[in-house]
This record gives structure tokens, sequence and C-alpha cells, in this order.
């Protein structure tokens, strides 16, 4: 987890890298649509009233976008109690072993991407090509998957992880848990664990992965950036993580 000193453009906070044993879960294969967030969207409250439509850049398929930290945690615990599966944010460590599927480079293409392959700004990143920029979202799927066959995990929104943020990984878990020394069930077994110890907390959450109007080195695999949890943006969805059986 992590990038090495010697990866084009990384930063120190994605440092040191470090080895994390992942335990097993399951991964949603694209960023939640607006489909899924109109259908969930319906279900009883729990804590937080949810807008049944958000998005800047309408379409069924498209992910669903300006979501806050509080919205995506408000998604889970709804269709985990609608669904008797324990539906979750994936820790930030889950996220990136999902992203990398195996790899250790910048992007799970390889030393670098182009507009072919992922939904960024168009710019160059360690000698590629400029190309296209879309100035928007597209569908879900519309590029190559992972390994993992998980899509768009580089570029297209950004996306919420469970986390607090961390300035780097210093002291952080090395079992693919939550870093949330507030507490004492990093896991978050129970769908509405983190939606109940969440209620007042304010602290900065973590997002991975870049999006659409980004740079390519903010789409790499170890990318972190913070963001104030209510905050709602064009460029912010998310997909969830289940636990497995």
């Amino acid at each position: 987890m992590g990038a090495p000193e010697y990866e084009p453009e990384s930063r120190g906070g994605e440092r040191p890298q470090h080895r994390v044993t992942i335990q097993p879960f399951l991964m949603g294969k694209y960023a939640i649509t607006q489909a899924q967030w109109k259908a969930v969207a319906k279900l009883p409250k729990i804590q937080y009233d949810l807008n049944q439509n958000p998005s800047q850049f309408q379409g069924n398929n498209r992910p669903v976008e300006q979501v806050s930290w509080y919205d995506a945690v408000e998604f889970c615990a709804r269709i985990s109690k609608n669904t008797g599966h324990n539906y979750r944010l994936p820790s930030e460590a889950e996220w990136e072993y999902a992203c990398r599927a195996g790899t250790t480079t910048p992007f799970y293409f390889g030393q670098t991407i182009t507009t072919n392959q992922v939904n960024y700004c168009g710019n160059y990143y360690n000698n590629s090509p400029e190309g296209q920029f879309r100035e928007e979202t597209t569908d879900v799927g519309s590029f190559s998957a992972n390994a993992f066959g998980l899509y768009d995990m580089h570029g297209n929104v950004w996306e919420w992880c469970a986390d607090p943020w961390h300035e780097h990984y210093h002291g952080a878990p090395t079992d693919g848990s939550v870093w949330d020394e507030n507490s004492n069930d990093h896991r978050y077994k129970n769908y509405l664990d983190l939606l109940v110890q969440s209620k007042n907390d304010q602290r900065d959450r973590l997002l991975r992965g870049g999006s659409w109007n980004y740079y390519p080195r903010i789409c790499r695999s170890a990318i972190r950036k913070r963001n104030v949890p209510s905050d709602c943006y064009y460029t912010i969805g998310f997909r969830v993580a289940c636990v497995a059986a």
C-alpha cells in the first residue's frame, strides 16, 4: 500500500509504503449509479434525508455525484437494512487493494494512462500523450476493467472511503481495517456502526481515485485526498463494499 519514492509525482502522504493483509470482502464492480441511488433513496430514512436526484450530469448509468460522505454512509445503512447484507464504504486499504488488483505500478494499466482508458482531464503523465477532456462523467463501465473486474477505479468520480484523514501511513493498521482511533471496532461490522458513531464527527474523510476533471497524477492508485464529510461536488461519488460470507 502506498507509493515508492521513485514513483513520478507521488507525494509524502502516500508513504511509507507498507504491506497490508486484507481480510475477505466484496467490492462493487462499478461506482454507485444514479439508478441505484434513486432506488435506495426511496427507502425509509435511518438518520439523514437523501436527495433522490443530486447529480449534475444526468444519466441512469452515470455515477451518482454531489453526494457527501454522510449521504454515502446513509445509503449503505439503508441498503443493508433492506437486503440483510452488510454493505458499507470500503476502508482506504481495501480501496487501494481493489484498485491495484495485484499491480505495483502507478495505474493498474501500468506506468501511465490515456483518455482511451480513463476519464480524466486529458493532460499528460510520465511522457504519455495529451488526450480528450470530456468535461463530464461517463457511464460506468465505459472503459476496461482491472484484473479484479472492477471498472473506473481511476478517474470519472472520486470515491469516499470510511476512514478519517491521516497525513501519512505512520501507525496505519496492517490488517485492512478502517483507521479510526475513535472506534473500538475499526471494521464497523454492523451496518449501523459507522452511521451512528459518526453523527457528530466532522473529521475530514478520505477520497480515492481522482475524477473526470483532474490531472492523471491525481488518478494514480496511491493518490489520497482529504475532504470535509459534508461537502457535495460533481466530482465526488462512491462505491460500496460488502462483508464476505
